[in-house]
């Protein structure tokens, strides 16, 4: 059964025509002073709280009730199962689905055609450890002597946009070790550019291709060695500075790899998941192999909410039925990842491939073409740059873009009394409330007298200055960036998009102070929000005096 025959998605899509445009969350704010701890979901983790804040989204109890129900109709709970026991839900290879083997902390064994595949996720762990430790501490050599100081990853598609997402989310993390380097395009201008920064005595570099023959790496890598001999003029040398992940041990021989610097990865280990695996090699020689275990903690972790969680309170549920009822049922066709941390620039990039390359698909599982949409356009950049760039189109556009938006409640560099993260936070929480709130006219007309205009000018300009609000976002919150949160908020994301699967002019938001009590005026979502970031921040005396200045809508 399809979809859209699913009887609870029925009864979702009926009551949807009647009653879908009468949902505004203005309203639904006035009606229920309870609404933000209705529609919201505080974790405990072992590195601090996870707070998911839902409530600014066109959904009332009722809404999620149905939503609920057709997750269990359609065999979410059953799906989940299934994977995690290592059934072959990847029917179209005959594979099973399994790269939360990979983070599996707590070695409870998972099967795979009866055999327990933990043993060998273990050695091969083990073994990057060691590698690691020996590259990082200066013992590993390259041919002339001298230790290694740069690293570049040689791979396409999940062997490069994980690993260069997670090691520049992490940059705060890698004292002590290589800088690395990415280089995935065939276009000879990406490696040209990166090869021209490098010293080939001391640059150590990874082919990251399952079965050694990707055309686009194993033509990159050919280019690399060229260079690279071109300073060594000794073949031999290959084999201290190039190593593979790969199963294809005799193309990584014929290279002039050393098959015993070959780091394994399994065939149920997707390319879009894959930096769990060996594939992570570049993750844990630039921030360490002890920051990578706990990256994997924190996925393990996330697994285990996602696992054990009653649907209800399961955070990847809850925003993977917000996607389906926002593409299926409000037409949206793009879904915005805005984090307002420069370090998770990539973070949008890289959910591009695990949500589009996923769902990217027109046919179900029966081979009959599907009558619905299985996922959005995935797109974003870092707050508070998508403010200068994109945010009208958000705010004032014909078009529905759910956004999530991602903040620390502390950031990594607290330059200036921390002043540059007070602004942050007060534009995180002045767009997700003006998304919702908007600008009535007469809340317009209001600032365009007080502001000494009138007559005519004032009529011309006011349509100008009036948006709908009612569009839909999410808040999530965290304490700090670290190895584990990392690890969580990309199993967080990841689940969402593996259950949707299945199934300026100038003008200034209104001021508010941040002071270490909420601001008057906003909504309970937005006053949970400012409560969550004083209580997490380790400055809360002197929070930014004023965001006038805020540009947020152009």
């Amino acid at each position: 059964m399809g979809l859209t025959n699913d009887p609870n998605y029925k009864k979702l899509e009926q009551w949807y025509k009647a009653n879908g445009a009468s949902l505004k969350m203005r309203e639904m704010f006035d009606a229920d002073k309870d609404r933000f701890s209705k529609f919201s979901v505080t974790l405990e983790t072992n590195d601090g709280e996870l707070l998911l804040d839902y409530s600014k989204n066109l959904i009332n109890e009722d809404v999620l009730k149905m939503l609920l129900d057709m997750a269990r109709s359609v065999g979410v709970e059953a799906a989940r199962e299934r994977m995690f026991g290592g059934e072959k839900i990847n029917f179209t290879e005959g594979r099973a689905v399994l790269h939360v083997a990979l983070r599996n902390r707590s070695n409870t064994p998972v099967l795979v055609d009866g055999k327990d595949v933990m043993p060998e996720v273990n050695r091969v762990l083990e073994k990057m450890k060691g590698f690691c430790q020996r590259v990082r501490s200066g013992e590993w050599k390259g041919f002339s002597g001298k230790a290694i100081t740069d690293v570049v990853n040689i791979g396409i598609g999940g062997s490069d946009l994980g690993p260069l997402m997670v090691t520049e989310a992490l940059k705060p993390y890698s004292k002590g070790g290589p800088n690395v380097w990415f280089v995935s395009n065939i276009d000879g201008t990406h490696m040209a550019k990166t090869l021209a920064q490098l010293n080939a005595e001391t640059t150590l570099f990874i082919i990251a291709s399952k079965t050694f023959t990707t055309q686009e790496t194993i033509t990159n890598a050919e280019s690399a060695k060229e260079w690279f001999l071109q300073t060594a003029h000794d073949a031999s040398a290959v084999a201290k500075h190039f190593v593979a992940l790969s199963t294809n041990a005799p193309k990584v021989r014929d290279f002039g790899i050393d098959t015993e610097n070959m780091f394994e990865f399994w065939d149920w280990v997707g390319g879009r998941y894959s930096l769990w695996s060996a594939i992570g090699l570049s993750i844990a020689l630039h921030v360490g192999f002890d920051n990578f275990e706990q990256l994997l903690a924190g996925a393990h972790w996330m697994d285990k909410h996602f696992c054990s969680a009653p649907l209800e309170k399961n955070v990847p549920v809850l925003l993977a039925l917000l996607g389906v009822w926002y593409v299926n049922f409000f037409q949206a066709e793009t879904h915005a990842m805005l984090p307002y941390d420069q370090y998770m620039h990539r973070f949008a990039a890289y959910f591009q491939q695990g949500d589009m390359e996923s769902n990217g698909k027109y046919i179900s599982k029966n081979g009959a073409r599907v009558n619905y949409h299985t996922g959005p356009i995935v797109w974003g950049e870092p707050g508070t740059n998508g403010q200068h760039a994109f945010y009208q189109l958000i705010h004032q556009g014909t078009r529905m873009i759910p956004a999530d938006f991602l903040i620390p409640a502390q950031s990594q560099h607290p330059i200036r009394d921390n002043l540059h993260h007070k602004i942050l936070m007060a534009n995180f929480l002045a767009q997700t409330e003006a998304l919702m709130k908007g600008k009535t006219s007469d809340e317009a007309k209001k600032e365009l007298e007080a502001a000494g205009m009138g007559g005519d000018a004032l009529e011309r300009l006011l349509p100008h200055k009036v948006f709908l609000g009612n569009k839909p976002s999410n808040s999530i919150m965290f304490k700090k960036l670290t190895p584990f949160i990392l690890g969580a908020l990309i199993v967080w994301s990841w689940a969402n998009s593996w259950l949707r699967r299945l199934s300026l002019s100038c003008r200034t938001i209104p001021t508010f102070t941040l002071t270490t009590r909420p601001p008057t005026g906003l909504s309970a979502s937005s006053r949970k929000i400012v409560h969550e970031l004083l209580r997490q921040t380790s400055c809360l005396s002197s929070l930014v005096e004023s965001v006038d200045y805020i540009k947020a809508l152009l």
